[in-house]
Order: C-alpha cells, then structure tokens, then sequence
C-alpha cells in the first residue's frame, strides 16, 4: 500500500494539471481590417494554442472587412487544425461584416454577443471616381465564385447554406439574434465567461470540450506583428509616399540638405516593402508619378500654372485610384485625399519651383561673373598671351585672332587663370 501511494498522489496530480490545462482556452482580439497582419496573427495563436493544449481558441472579432487573401489563409489554417476555433462577434454593437462573415462561418463554433450584426459579404470593385461599380459580368463573375466560396463554408459547418449565399449576393445583414434563429451562428453570449459555459459539454473534432468555470487566456500579439499591422494602414502608406516624394525631390532642387534625402529614401524603403503586403492599384501609381512630372515642368516651361492643374488633378485622381482594389478598412477616404493632394501642390509651387528656379540663375559671384564683360587690353594678345585688367585684377588672356594693345575684347570662357576673350569693336 505503502508503494501505490506515491503513485495515486502522482496520478492524482496529474489528473488535476491536465484538469486544468483542459480547462484553459485561449483568446485573441481582432479589432479593425482583415489583412496580412491579421491572418500571421491568429495563424501563431492557433498554433501556440495547440502546443499548450488549451480546450479551444477564442477569436473576438470586430471588423468592417479585408483583403480576400488573408481572409482565404485564416479559414485554411481554421481547417487544417483540430483545435476548436471559436468565433466570438463582440462586445456589443460589434460587426462581422464582409470578410469578418466568412470567418465566422468557417469556425466550428460561431458565437455573437446581443446587439451584434454579421452580413454583408457582397464583393465591392471601385470605378476611377471613387464609386462603387462593377461591370455586370465581373459583378456576376464575383457573385458566382464568392457565393459559392461562402456557401461552401457554410455547408462544411453544417449552416444556413441559403443566407450565406444571400450575404453575398443581395449583401444580406442580420442581428445576432436572426443570426441564432436561422442556424447562422450556434450561440449568443453575453461576455467571455458566459460564452465559456455555453461551450462545455459540445463535442469538436472529437473531443469534449470543458470550459465550465474556465479561464480564457490572452495570447498578446508580439512586436512583428504589431509593426506589421502599423504598416498595413493605407494612410501611414499615402504619408510615408509623399515623404519620400518631398525628401528625394527636395534634395535634388536644394542639394546639400542631406536630412531630406535621408528620410525620403527611408520612407522609400518602407513604401515599397507596404506596397508587396497592400493590393495598389498601378494605374493610380502611375497617375502620382504623371502629377509629379507636371509639377516639374511647369517650373521650365511658361504655361501660366496650366500645367500645374494637370498634375493636380492628376494627383487626386492617382490618390482615389491607389486603394480602390482593396476591402473594406484598406480605401483612403476623401479626409486623406484631399488635404494631400493640395499640400503636395503647395509643395511643389512654392518649395521645389523655387528651388529649381534659383538653379537656373545665372551666376553672381565667382570666376563665372567675368564671361561676357568687355574690357581694354593692356598688352597684345594672341593664341599663346596677352593681359587685361578686369575687376581690379590683372588677368592673362590669350585669343585666336590677334588683338592691338587698347582694343576692347569681350570675356568667352575662363580657363583656370587665363581668360579666353576675342576683339570687340569700340
């Protein structure tokens, strides 16, 4: 007896820690867009969830929408685990709109707190103006393959194959209510705990869950996927491209200013590493690079600012058109829009003009200022010498054709400390 004691404490021990490694869920927050930050993120919880063998992965998700490819990674990482992924719409007045409706319906448990609403996945293309249009065959192109993407989803998880199709084909939205009435979603919690209770007892993917006085734990997002989600925002994007425009163009018409070009090549860098993560439109790159060439012109060639209108509207145009590919939470709004496109204007006329119009000036101090005077010479010059008293210096001169001591020569060039003149008359 004596010897099976310290085994039955052991495997008592044991069945209480596994007890309560069970009893843990984890719980990550999504608040904002879906995009590529969003999908490394749940893709290292779901993971870090399966090697502490917590009882399931709790995804709280607030979102307008996203990016169709990183909305198509989560569900495929949802599908390639067996960790029970529960999707939890809150806190109240929280949305699953758009991409945030796939997700919910690619979990194995769907839940949504009172006074949420889930819908409207229809998929959205812009036209050049900004407008929500689409030609009818792309429309019907879209609505086919995405209600048949969501349908699917929905038939996998066993729900309302129906509305899912009407979410995105007719953009269809319901409260969480109509949501747990027509077999959208399988629960309605009110806060985390609740959400808890209602989870144990139900079997996923072959296993039992018990969450019943359970503890969700946070899995804190790490600072990789904090910079990326920062550099995911298409605002921080259109800011970092006019540095970059207003550093390299400022250097180049002010040379010597160093720290412009300094932060306009960072902003570069960073520019072009967003535009590998963030869907842009290259018909709107390509309308800022024409705004900038404009502003350029304008300053060489006397077109009284017509040109200077083009680029600006060139600029707006390129602006609207840079995001307008992407979902919902990924669009530069007119907030943004506008006010750089005039300060990029302003920048141009006042800073870059001035800068290049100072260039062209003709010289004012230097060896340079001496070209073009005319002066007496003060012995003969010739092909080989000669000398000539200019600017209170004494100067020697050499010409191709012979000049008479007293004749007047007009300055040409200057070569080191000779200056190369040629007879002019009286």
């Amino acid at each position: 007896m004596r010897r099976r004691l310290p085994i039955l404490v052991a495997a008592g021990v044991c069945g209480q820690v596994a007890t309560l490694r069970a009893a843990n869920a984890a719980l990550v927050k999504i608040d904002g867009p879906i995009g590529p930050a969003t999908a490394e993120y749940i893709g290292r919880a779901i993971q870090v969830a399966e090697e502490r063998e917590d009882a399931c992965l709790i995804i709280q998700l607030d979102t307008p929408g996203g990016l169709t490819d990183s909305t198509e990674k989560i569900i495929k990482r949802f599908y390639a685990s067996m960790l029970p992924i529960v999707v939890y719409v809150a806190p109240a007045g929280a949305k699953a709109a758009s991409a945030g409706c796939f997700i919910t319906l690619a979990a194995d448990v769907a839940a949504m707190a009172p006074n949420t609403s889930i819908g409207a996945a229809h998929p959205v293309t812009m036209g050049a103006g900004g407008e929500e249009k689409t030609d009818d065959v792309m429309r019907q192109k879209l609505e086919k393959a995405y209600g048949s993407y969501i349908a699917g989803i929905a038939a996998r998880r066993k729900r309302n194959v129906e509305w899912a199709r009407s979410s995105v084909v007719s953009s269809e939205s319901i409260t969480a209510e109509e949501a747990l009435a027509t077999n959208v979603i399988d629960i309605i919690a009110k806060d985390i705990p609740d959400l808890l209770e209602q989870l144990d007892g139900r079997q996923i993917n072959g296993r039992i869950l018990k969450t019943s006085g359970a503890t969700a734990v946070d899995i804190p997002v790490t600072w990789r996927e904090m910079t990326l989600q920062i550099l995911s925002h298409p605002e921080l994007m259109m800011f970092l491209m006019l540095v970059a425009m207003y550093g390299i163009i400022g250097e180049l018409s002010n040379p010597g200013a160093i720290l412009p070009g300094v932060l306009g090549a960072i902003a570069l860098i960073l520019v072009l590493y967003m535009g590998a993560i963030l869907p842009i439109n290259v018909a709107g790159l390509a309308l800022i690079g024409l705004a900038v060439l404009l502003f350029i012109a304008d300053v060489y060639a006397t077109t009284h600012g017509v040109l200077t209108f083009g680029g600006i509207v060139a600029f707006f145009l390129g602006a609207l058109m840079l995001f307008n590919r992407a979902g919902p939470g990924y669009r530069l709004s007119l907030s943004y829009i506008i006010p750089a496109t005039l300060v990029t204007a302003a920048f141009f006329v006042f800073v870059v003009g001035a800068g290049l119009r100072a260039q062209l000036l003709p010289a004012k101090t230097g060896k340079q200022t001496l070209v073009g005077k005319t002066v007496a010479a003060l012995a003969p010059i010739d092909a080989a010498s000669g000398k000539v008293f200019i600017e209170g210096e004494y100067w020697n001169a050499v010409s191709d054709a012979p000049v008479a001591v007293g004749d007047c020569v007009e300055v040409v060039g200057v070569e080191g400390l000779t200056l190369k003149v040629k007879r002019k008359a009286s």
